[in-house]
């Protein structure tokens, strides 16, 4: 399968996506919440402020601190979208082009917001 630009914008967008989705989005706490310690301190004005520290030890680790940063997470979700892509493209498509979509959704979104918010 020969890479075009299409597809490789089209998996760059899916790549952000399924990146956000496991590093930021509500949705996807509970794969994160093994990973972290929660830490709450209360800041100077009285508000109390939620800390996530990757575990200290172990695979934990590894998964929090992979979790906690994302461009190393953005590295594995964009090798496994390649993969994936090149591996099973019959079945990979529909979700690659899923996460696309959405991916590009977000960017509008956010134009849009920074436009008629501002």
């Amino acid at each position: 399968m020969r890479m075009t630009f299409f597809n490789l914008f089209i998996l760059s967008l899916a790549s952000f996506r399924l990146t956000r989705l496991l590093v930021f989005d509500k949705i996807t706490e509970f794969i994160r919440a093994p990973f972290f310690d929660e830490i709450q301190e209360e800041n100077e004005d009285g508000e109390v402020e939620v800390f996530y520290l990757p575990k200290k030890n172990g695979i934990k680790r590894f998964f929090g601190e992979l979790l906690s940063c994302y461009w190393c997470t953005g590295i594995w979700t964009a090798a496994l979208i390649v993969g994936l892509f090149y591996l099973y493209p019959v079945l990979a498509t529909p979700v690659i082009l899923i996460l696309a979509v959405a991916g590009l959704a977000a960017i509008v979104e956010l134009i849009v917001q920074f436009f008629l918010v501002s």
